[in-house]
């Protein structure tokens, strides 16, 4: 067997339920993680009593601190770090890496502007072809319980088909696409328009308001993709319009209840602090408005949440100033 053991960098909700998923196609599944607590639950109870304290994990999954020694031992890795943390964690990494590298974390870099698989690429000496990403509708929680979950794969063909082969499991698909920027993207952005979705439910605004927010904020991913030079219609699929739908609308979305907290009146600290955990949506908001003033492009929605965000515009203005722009064609 070629691949025999699995090293997922992120001993968070999320890197601990993919290791608990793919346990089952590896011998050994190896977990890094900075939270010295966290390790020493998964090693000695086989539980992430911080994250996922309902799950209980495969006897072949243990935990380090040494990101080097879990690194070293995958065949396959997987990263499910913050994506700004993403750059100065694989900086650790010494030596050319010549195994796939599957970022599982989703976000644009705020100080370079760059996706996940391009910080990769230059923090890690690796061929491109090796590079992978991995993101669509699926909450951790959910996939960590073995519940069934369909997910992209983006990458080239030949050793993404191996992979799709390797990590596909009877309640875990993995559909293959190409388009890994596309895919990215989508993964990236649907945090933002989440977070507008939860406001729009906190202030009560009902279902419509919520149906014109994902569709629209799905156009606004569309031409985020555009300009990094993604294809739109990758967003039409799982990593975009079924990730969107599902962070959008789920219970269990951190970036939709952090938007619902402000909807509700709290304080971006004070939500933040409720959520509890790393939300994605306000870091990626920032890059995005980076993006909206280096390409003078319109992305009205993410726009607003940034300004409620960082400029301490109140949720009901931010609805305001979406109904009262000027009436226009419906651009697809």
């Amino acid at each position: 067997m070629r691949f025999r053991n699995l090293a997922v960098l992120g001993s968070g909700s999320w890197g601990t339920a993919l290791a608990q998923a793919f346990s089952g196609k590896f011998e050994n599944v190896y977990i890094w993680g900075r939270n010295q607590e966290v390790i020493d639950s998964i090693n000695r109870f086989h539980i992430n009593r911080k994250y996922l304290p309902d799950i209980i994990l495969n006897k072949n999954i243990t935990a380090s601190t040494d990101i080097e020694y879990v690194f070293d031992k995958g065949d396959i890795v997987i990263i499910s770090i913050p994506t700004q943390h993403i750059r100065t964690t694989l900086s650790k990494i010494k030596g050319k890496v010549e195994k796939p590298v599957i970022s599982a974390s989703k976000g644009i870099e705020i100080e370079s502007l760059k996706l996940i698989s391009d910080v990769i690429g230059e923090t890690l000496s690796i061929k491109k072809e090796l590079i992978f990403v991995l993101s669509g509708p699926s909450f951790a929680k959910e996939v960590a319980k073995g519940l069934p979950t369909a997910v992209t794969l983006a990458g080239e063909a030949g050793l993404g088909e191996e992979i799709q082969t390797i990590l596909n499991t009877e309640t875990f698909r993995l559909y293959l696409n190409e388009d890994i920027i596309g895919v990215q993207i989508g993964g990236a952005v649907k945090n933002v328009i989440a977070v507008a979705t939860g406001a729009s439910d906190g202030l009560g605004l009902g279902n419509n308001a919520r149906a014109g927010l994902i569709t629209r904020g799905l156009f606004e991913m569309t031409r985020v993709a555009r300009v990094f030079g993604g294809k739109p219609e990758t967003l039409y699929g799982l990593s975009g319009m079924g990730d969107l739908v599902l962070t959008a609308t789920g219970e269990l979305s951190r970036n939709r209840t952090f938007g619902f907290l402000l909807g509700r009146g709290l304080s971006v600290e004070k939500a933040l602090e409720q959520v509890g955990q790393v939300v994605e949506g306000i870091k990626t908001v920032k890059a995005l408005k980076e993006i909206i003033d280096r390409e003078k492009i319109e992305l009205p929605i993410s726009q607003v949440v940034y300004q409620v965000v960082y400029e301490g515009l109140s949720p009901s203005e931010a609805v305001k100033l979406l109904m009262s722009r000027q009436p226009r064609r419906e651009e697809l």
